[in-house]
Order: structure tokens, then C-alpha cells, then sequence
């Protein structure tokens, strides 16, 4: 699932995103490189209203195996998640170990977005969609 911001940052969309896995039953791994970026998803997260949160924590905290939802700086599910969300912009291969995989990027990471979009063309049990964000509404504008 290619997901490509444009009118929201990731820790708008990632709250989304899990709420929704979550409803599903699924556990959510969120990667981020760096730490600021994870701390603003965290904020995002714990602040979905006056009366709703997600429960998250980073992969580093005691018990990373009880979170729901996971940030990490790699895409290891220490909480057994088979949701993973690439949070900023940068594709790391050990997809296989996910059912779905949620690779969002702007402007600045479009040029890698589309070589992915490329790369992955062909692979065996890899279905691709593209969404983008339209008058404040996801779209879906390609699929493979």
C-alpha cells in the first residue's frame, strides 16, 4: 500500500492508519529512522481525541511484545505485528514477514517511492495499490 503525503505528515496519517488495523484485529510495527520522527507519530497516537488513544511504545521500552502498536527504527516485530507501516519515506526490504505493508512518502521521497513502485513489479504474492490524498480524501489511483 503506497500511500503519498501530501496535505498531511505522517504522524496525521499514521493514527489512521493503526486505528483502522487495529479495528481489524492487527498488531501495527510503525518504522521511522530517526527519533524525533517516532516521537511526533508516538504524539499522534496518544492525542487521537479528548476521550481516544492508541497504546504504543518504542521497541527499546521494557515489554515491546505487549505493545500494539511498535516504533522502531527497523522492521523487526518484536510484538508479533504483520502490519507494517515505513513511516518516512524509506523502503527497507524484510517485507516478507508482513502481511501488508504501508510505505508512506512526500515530495521530498517520491523519486524512491516510484523506484519501489518499479522494483517490486513482478514480485511473487505482491499486490500494490496507490493512494493519494485528494481535496482532504484518499484515493486510489493505480494497482498491481
Amino acid at each position: 500500500m503506497f500511500y503519498q503525503l501530501s496535505r498531511d505528515p505522517a504522524h496525521g496519517v499514521v493514527p489512521l492508519l493503526a486505528r483502522k488495523s487495529l479495528e481489524a484485529g492487527e498488531r501495527v510495527l510503525v518504522v521511522a529512522e530517526t527519533e524525533p520522527q517516532r516521537a511526533a507519530i508516538a504524539r499522534g497516537l496518544w492525542t487521537q481525541g479528548a476521550t481516544s488513544f492508541l497504546a504504543n511504545g518504542e521497541a527499546s521500552d521494557p515489554h515491546p511484545d505487549r505493545q500494539p502498536i511498535l516504533l522502531s527504527d527497523r522492521p523487526e516485530p518484536a510484538n508479533g505485528a504483520k502490519f507494517l507501516f515505513l513511516a518516512d519515506g524509506h523502503w527497507r526490504e524484510g517485507e516478507t514477514a508482513f502481511e501488508r505493508v504501508f510505505y508512506l512518502f512526500d515530495s521530498e521521497t517520491l523519486a524512491e517511492a516510484r523506484q519501489v513502485w518499479k522494483d517490486l513489479r513482478g514480485r511473487e504474492g505482491v499486490t500494490k495499490e496507490y493512494w493519494a490524498q485528494e481535496d482532504g480524501r484518499w484515493m486510489r489511483k493505480a494497482s498491481e
